[in-house]
């Protein structure tokens, strides 16, 4: 789907700011904390940020939010690196937000040095209770007139280690009688003895987020510093931060509406308890939305930018059909995948009158929608496979599949008669006996008589084995902040795991390699398969959805 570039209001913000002069060129950043994998929300934040600086010939960093050692890791480091170049995108700068530790320190010094923070000794829930609420003014800290000595000194103490975690913390000295809670005395750094993945044992304090972010907007000159909706309420502070920081480029904070999706969860603290209890084999199982997920499962990144730019930017929060999704995978694959035949729960058939030692070449489009593909070649012999559910041995009104004395067209091939059945033991049919008529072969123009049923099939000697992933929403439908009831609505049908066949012309497929199972849907070979020396395919979505997309 071709990009379209449509207005909104941040680009309308740009647009003024460059026209009236308060800015001369556009830079912008994606901020993630590096403490879990990236999810199908960040994706909208990264395509927003980056195409909004293209679109006006500005630049984007990539910028890692590390301020919180406990959380974060190396691996999230890279995997965050990983997901943005795969969706598309090239960042112009790289920065750590430790590597402004030190500056970070000093700004927090000449706030002490001005009297406006503090050195405090309350516990955090003796600070949580002192902030009061949204109907009831804060209480001022015992230790808020502290002298500017005395804090300057027990803020070098805490670099130097001296405390442990808990004991002190430093705090803006603001206003506890302000309407917005996040002005009543924040809190600007703890202490924190762990190691960080980049700066190591160095140090033992660390700034908090609504303290450090405003300064990295600061320090790296971004102009529009554009998040989610929930940290609109903590705008007073980012400005109050540059301001008494005394910092050189000021920068403005934008929030837009975050990415809601019926059925999934867009919580990285509920994924990353997902991947902790097992309910997941991992950040990349294909339930998860986050981009690792979405990637291993087969969609593509044309797919999520096509969705994220229907989407929009705007003021208020919404809940996107998941469906919505879905569509846009399907308008990415439809002309691109290869179309072939697999049987996910087989039913041998035996035609009894087709020579026993023969094996014929079909031909048959790769695409029917895209007839550049070319064609393929389909192995045809006496012994084939079909689904077990294109047969029912005491069939419904109006069933067109195959039953006793019924004929019906395989895909691409010939008709064929059901003459008799083979049971088992427990009366399971195991195996069905059938007729083909020679003159009926697909491609010849055969008109003497027509059959309502047709079905697909795959060779049995040259059958590729392999296991199919079908895949439901790991939530069942919720309200996604609803904490107190997360894991009761895991789908206990999630994930259901079939061994079947594919056709032979596909046996060599790789990872990420996508192809239409006829009446199946879309699926994507997944990457285990190179370990566990099988095709494993992931059901990407199915081929119709009642969705459509309103233009």
């Amino acid at each position: 789907m071709e990009h379209k570039a449509s207005s909104n209001f941040i680009k309308n913000i740009i647009n003024e700011d460059l026209k009236s002069g308060k800015v001369d060129h556009i830079i912008t950043r994606f901020p993630p904390e590096p403490n879990g994998y990236l999810h199908i929300g960040h994706a909208k934040s990264i395509i927003l940020n980056f195409e909004l600086a293209d679109e006006f010939k500005g630049k984007t960093h990539l910028r890692f939010d590390d301020t919180n050692p406990v959380k974060e890791d190396t691996e999230y480091v890279e995997s965050i690196k990983e997901d943005v170049t795969w969706l598309g995108y090239k960042w112009d700068e790289l920065f750590f937000a430790s590597d402004y530790f030190e500056e970070m320190y000093n700004r927090a010094v000449l706030l002490i040095k001005k009297g406006k923070a503090y050195v405090c000794d309350s516990t955090a829930e003796e600070i949580r209770k002192m902030r009061g609420s949204l109907i009831e003014v804060g209480q001022k800290s015992p230790y808020r007139d502290r002298s500017v000595e005395e804090n300057l000194e027990l803020f070098e103490r805490m670099r130097q280690g001296e405390f442990k975690d808990g004991q002190k913390v430093l705090r803006a000295k603001i206003d506890m009688d302000s309407p917005n809670i996040n002005m009543r005395d924040p809190v600007l750094y703890r202490i924190a003895h762990a190691n960080h993945h980049n700066t190591g044992d160095k140090w033992c304090i660390y700034p908090m987020y609504d303290f450090a972010h405003p300064l990295e907007d600061a320090i790296e000159g971004v102009t529009h510093s554009i998040c989610t909706l929930e940290f609109e309420d903590h705008r007073p502070l980012y400005d109050w931060v540059i301001r008494e920081c005394e910092m050189e480029k000021v920068p403005h904070q934008y929030e837009f509406a975050r990415l809601n999706i019926t059925n999934t969860v867009m919580s990285k603290r509920k994924l990353k308890q997902l991947v902790d209890e097992h309910v997941v084999d991992g950040w990349d199982d294909p339930r998860m939305p986050t981009i690792s997920g979405l990637r291993r499962k087969g969609y593509t990144p044309e797919a999520i930018r096509s969705f994220a730019r229907e989407i929009g930017v705007a003021k208020a929060d919404s809940v996107v059909d998941s469906k919505m999704l879905e569509f846009f995978i399907r308008e990415d694959l439809k002309l691109k995948a290869p179309r072939t035949m697999a049987v996910l729960e087989p039913l041998k058939v035996v035609i009894t009158n087709y020579p026993a030692d023969q094996v014929e070449m079909l031909e048959a489009e790769i695409n029917s929608e895209n007839p550049e593909m070319g064609t393929r070649q389909i192995p045809f012999s006496r012994e084939i496979y079909i689904e077990q559910d294109d047969f029912m041995e005491n069939p419904p009104a109006k069933y067109f599949r195959l039953f006793p004395g019924n004929e019906v067209r395989l895909k691409n091939a010939y008709f064929i008669k059901c003459n008799d059945i083979v049971k088992d033991e427990a009366g399971k049919v195991i195996e069905l006996h059938c007729t083909y008529d020679p003159e009926t072969k697909s491609g010849t123009g055969f008109t003497g008589r027509k059959v309502k049923g047709t079905i697909h099939w795959v060779e049995a000697s040259q059958a590729v084995p392999a296991e199919f992933r079908q895949y439901e929403p790991l939530i069942l439908d919720q309200e996604e902040d609803d904490d107190t009831s997360f894991l009761e609505h895991i789908n206990p049908n999630s994930l259901e795991i079939v061994q079947g066949f594919v056709e032979a012309n596909i046996k060599d497929s790789k990872p990420q390699d996508k192809f239409q199972f006829f009446r199946h849907g879309y699926f994507n070979v997944d990457p285990l398969s190179l370990k566990q020396g099988k095709l494993i395919f992931n059901r990407i979505v199915s081929l119709k959805s009642s969705f459509q997309l309103n233009k």
